[in-house]
C-alpha cells in the first residue's frame, strides 16, 4: 500500500492521552482544565501552546478534541488574510468546536482586533458598507476554544496573550528516554521490528524532538526494507551517516556553522549576520533553528560581543583546543 506524507504522519500522532510520552506537567493540568469545564457543560477556555518546533502542539490539540468530543477546525496565522477570512472561520463554526490557530504569532494586526471580542463575548463585530453610512454588526458566535499554537511566543502582542484564559503552556524538550519509547511506538505502527539499541541510537541523534525522531526512524526503515534486513544500531548508523547526522544529531549545515566560528573567526565571538554571510545562510535560519539545539548541548555561548564555540565544539569536531587566539 502507497503511504502518503499526511497520513503517515497522522498515523504515528498519539490518539490517546495514555500514548502521549512526556510534558507530563502540561497534560496534569489540561486534564483538570477538560474535567472541569466537561462537568459544566462548558467549552473548555481558549488555550496557548508554545515552544519549538516539533514538540506535540498540533497533537496535544487533536488530544484535547477528542478528550472533549469536539469537532476541530484547523487553520494558521498566515492563512487569515482579511477580517472577512475570520469572519467565515468563526460564523461558521459548531456549538463547542476548537478552532486550532497555528503560527498565532503572524496574525495581522487587524484580525487581532476583530478576535479580542470574539474570544471574550463570543461576539463577531463586522463593520458594514464604507464612509459615513458604515455601521457595525454585531453578531453571537456559539460556545468555542481556540487553542493557539506558537514558535515565537515574544512576537505574541500582549492583549493577544492575554485572552489565552485557559492557559499558557510552555512544551519542554524531551529526554532520550522519552524520545526512545517514542521511537518504539511509532515502530510498532509502522509494523517495524526495532531494537531497544537501534530505538535509543535514534533517540540521541533527534535534538530532543518527536518530529526528528519520527523522520529519522522511517528513513532508516527505508534503507532496512530496500536490504531486506532487521532494523538494527547498524542500519541506523548506516542510514544517519548516510543523509549527514552524526552522533550528536548535527547536521551538515551545523558543523559548517560551527567551523566558520572556529576556523574563520577563530573560535569567536563573531555577530550573527557575519556567520550567515560567511556560509550563504539566512540569520533567521541559524538563529532559530541551529542555535537553540548549539546552546542546549552546550556548544557555543552567545553574548553581545557574538557567538563563541566552547571546548566542547573543539572536541566533537576533533579540533585541537590550542588553536584557540
Amino acid at each position: 500500500m502507497t503511504e502518503i506524507k499526511g497520513q503517515l504522519d497522522n498515523l504515528l500522532r498519539p490518539s490517546r492521552w495514555e500514548d502521549y510520552i512526556g510534558q507530563e506537567s502540561i497534560k496534569k493540568n489540561l486534564d483538570i482544565l477538560l474535567t472541569a469545564a466537561k462537568n459544566r457543560g462548558h467549552a473548555p477556555e481558549h488555550i496557548l501552546f508554545y515552544g519549538p518546533p516539533g514538540l506535540g502542539k498540533t497533537t496535544l490539540s487533536y488530544l484535547i478534541a477528542g478528550q472533549i468530543g469536539a469537532g476541530m477546525k484547523i487553520t494558521s496565522g498566515p492563512a487569515i488574510e482579511k477580517v472577512g477570512d475570520l469572519a467565515s472561520i468563526l460564523s461558521n463554526l459548531n456549538s463547542g468546536d476548537i478552532l486550532f490557530i497555528d503560527e498565532i504569532h503572524r496574525l495581522n494586526k487587524n484580525i487581532e482586533e476583530v478576535l479580542y471580542p470574539a474570544m471574550e463575548n463570543g461576539t463577531l463585530d463586522i463593520i458594514v458598507g464604507k464612509g459615513p453610512s458604515a455601521r457595525t454588526v454585531q453578531l453571537e458566535l456559539p460556545s468555542f476554544t481556540i487553542i493557539a499554537a506558537t514558535t515565537r511566543f515574544s512576537d505574541m502582542s500582549a492583549p493577544l496573550r492575554s485572552r489565552f484564559s485557559g492557559g499558557v503552556y510552555r512544551l519542554e524538550y524531551y529526554s532520550n528516554k522519552e524520545l526512545a519509547r517514542i521511537v518504539q511506538n511509532s515502530a510498532q505502527k509502522l509494523d517495524v521490528e526495532l531494537s531497544e539499541e537501534a530505538a535509543l541510537e535514534i533517540a540521541q541523534r533527534s535534538r530532543f524532538t518527536p518530529r526528528t525522531a519520527n523522520y529519522l526512524l522511517k528513513r532508516s526503515r527505508d534503507l532496512a526494507e530496500i536490504k531486506g534486513v532487521e532494523l538494527s544500531k547498524k542500519i541506523v548508523d548506516e542510514t544517519l551517516d548516510m543523509i549527514g547526522i552524526d552522533e550528536l544529531g548535527l547536521t551538515d549545515l551545523d558543523r559548517q556553522i560551527l567551523l566558520t566560528i572556529i576556523e574563520k573567526y577563530k573560535g569567536g565571538p563573531v555577530g550573527l549576520s557575519t556567520i550567515a554571510a560567511s556560509i550563504g545562510e539566512e540569520p533567521s535560519t541559524i538563529e532559530e533553528v541551529n542555535e537553540p539545539y548549539f546552546l542546549q548541548l552546550g556548544l557555543i555561548q552567545k553574548s553581545s560581543r557574538g557567538r563563541e564555540a566552547t571546548d566542547k565544539a573543539y572536541e566533537h569536531l576533533k579540533i585541537p583546543i590550542n588553536k584557540r587566539r
